[in-house]
This record gives structure tokens, C-alpha cells and sequence, in this order.
């Protein structure tokens, strides 16, 4: 058996596998937001209640907001602020009593999806996360790609390309920085730009692609504005990556829309008089995440 640990800043998922990579059980918690000490032990306890039927102790991957710092071990570029600058890959290993394996979110969503997924068998893939941050993580020939500065895939804190007048300088981020993709592209940023638009405040993504789609003027034209712009921010990954699928996940990969008009929003501009990138939603769906954390224990991620 291997457990699955998806830490998300608003609720920790977590499944266990068996040898054959189907899913045995799943549980599911709140997220302790603002208390790293609570969190560890939300972590530790699905743990424990996976284990509670399994013999002996299993193998426990986690998907995790951010990246691991390789220079620091301290954990980096989370929206889960509370948890920047921790030493989660220590100190869960040290409340369970064993290694622990742990990657990016995004990464372990690609990798779900490009190993048994709805890109199996291509390469390269582009995972896409849609939700509360927005993020990326790239497969190439099943293996997830890694670099130096562990930040392979984060398109969401590029800024948005080809901003208009009226986008610039664009929303401030918690990074620092100033219009990046995640502040557009994010559901608080699609809600944001909603209410900016004439559209009630505080409405989710999934109200607002539910009032397009009953002809509501405001949300169709904010979802009109999302799609555009995610067309030109996949585009910048087309032209240098290359994809041979993008698949979209977390909340906002929901709204139907986007697998039809994404392709057109994209054409003008990649670097190319043909786009033959797919786009996709994930097969998996909500697991896709928390598998992969799973499948960080495969023998060819680990090398054992």
C-alpha cells in the first residue's frame, strides 16, 4: 500500500493505494489554515485512520503547495503562506517515524495524469492547476521534470502576456509582485474581475460559469475575459514547450467552456500556423493530485 497526501490550503485529501495503483480508501479533512502545527498533525492523523486496516507501514508521498527549497529544505513559493519558510519534508518525516516523499502539487498531478491519466502515453504534458492558486508541472516520457531551482512548471507567477491597458500593472500577489497569471487566471481572481465587471462580489467560479451559461451579460463576459487570457498565457507554454496535451485541473477546469473555445483563444497566439497541443480534462478528476503524491513512491521516481 501507498498513501497519498494532497495538502491544499483549504482541505487535505488523502487515498490509499494498492500495488496495482487502484484506490483502496479516501479521506478527507479541513485544512488547520494558519497553524503549521495543527497541519502536521492533520497530516499525521490521515495517516494513522488510512493505516488502521493496512499491515505493517505503508509508503507516504505528499503533494504539497510551493516546492522544497534544494538549497534550504525549507519549503518555498506556497499561497499557503503559513507554511513558507517551514521545514515540512523534516518534520513530517519526524512525526511518522519514516521517509516521506514530496513534490510540488502540480508536478503530482501531471504525473498522475501522464502515467494513467488522460494524457498516458504522451509527452510532453503540461499539467495544469486551475483552483485557489494557479500552477504547472511538466512530464516529459513519464518522468516529471525538475531543475535547480525546483520550479519547473510555475507559469502562474510569469506575468500575464500582452496585458492590455486596462489589465496593467494588473492585481498585486502575495509573491510580490504585480499582475501575475495566478492573480487573473486563480478562482479569487476570476471572482475579483466578475465583481470589477458590474457582477456581485464574493461569487465562486463555478456561480459565475452557471450565470453565463443562463445568459447573465456581467458573467459572460467575465468568463469571455478569462478564456482569453488563458488562451494567451498557455500559449506562452506552447511556444516553449511544446505540449503534446495540456490537461487542466482543480475547480476551474469544471467550466465546460474552456475545452472549446481555449483552442481558438489560443491560435493567435503560438508560434505556429497549426496548433495540434490537445486540451484536456484530467480523468481522474479531484484524485489526480493525491495519486500522484502516491506514485512519488513508483520505482522509477524513486530509483529503488
Amino acid at each position: 500500500m501507498r498513501i497519498g497526501i494532497d495538502l491544499g490550503g483549504s482541505k487535505i485529501a488523502a487515498v490509499a493505494l494498492d500495488a496495482a495503483g487502484e484506490v483502496r480508501q479516501r479521506l478527507r479533512r479541513a485544512t488547520p489554515r494558519h497553524d503549521y502545527a495543527g497541519t502536521i498533525a492533520a497530516v499525521a492523523g490521515l495517516v494513522h485512520d488510512l493505516e488502521a486496516g493496512a499491515p505493517g507501514r505503508t509508503r507516504v508521498g505528499v503533494a504539497t503547495p510551493g516546492a522544497i527549497d534544494p538549497g534550504t529544505g525549507r519549503l518555498k513559493n506556497a499561497n499557503s503562506t503559513w507554511l513558507i519558510g517551514a521545514a515540512l519534508h523534516h518534520d513530517l518525516a519526524a512525526r511518522l517515524a519514516r521517509p516521506v516523499r514530496l513534490a510540488n502539487d502540480a508536478d503530482c498531478f501531471a504525473l498522475s495524469e501522464a502515467r494513467d491519466g488522460a494524457a498516458a502515453g504522451e509527452s510532453p504534458v503540461f499539467g495544469v492547476i486551475l483552483g485557489t492558486g494557479v500552477g504547472g508541472g511538466v512530464v516529459v516520457n513519464g518522468q516529471r521534470l525538475t531543475g535547480p531551482n525546483a520550479i519547473a512548471g510555475e507559469w502562474g507567477h510569469n506575468p500575464l502576456p500582452r496585458m492590455t491597458a486596462a489589465e496593467a500593472p494588473g492585481p498585486p500577489c502575495y509573491c510580490g509582485r504585480r499582475g501575475c497569471i495566478e492573480t487573473f487566471l486563480s478562482g479569487p481572481g476570476l471572482s475579483a474581475d466578475y465583481a470589477a465587471g458590474g457582477g456581485d462580489a464574493g461569487v465562486p467560479a463555478a456561480a459565475i460559469a452557471a450565470r453565463a451559461d443562463a445568459g447573465e451579460a456581467a458573467a459572460a463576459a467575465a468568463l469571455e475575459r478569462y478564456v482569453a487570457r488563458l488562451g494567451r498565457a498557455l500559449a506562452g507554454v506552447v511556444n516553449i514547450l511544446d505540449p503534446a496535451v495540456i490537461v487542466l485541473g482543480g475547480g476551474l477546469s469544471n467550466i465546460d467552456r474552456l475545452y472549446s473555445d481555449l483552442p481558438g483563444a489560443m491560435a493567435p497566439h503560438v508560434f505556429s500556423a497549426h496548433v495540434r497541443t490537445d486540451i484536456r480534462p484530467p480523468q481522474h478528476g479531484d484524485d489526480s493530485g493525491v495519486r500522484g503524491a502516491a506514485r512519488l513512491w513508483d520505482a522509477d521516481e524513486t530509483g529503488a
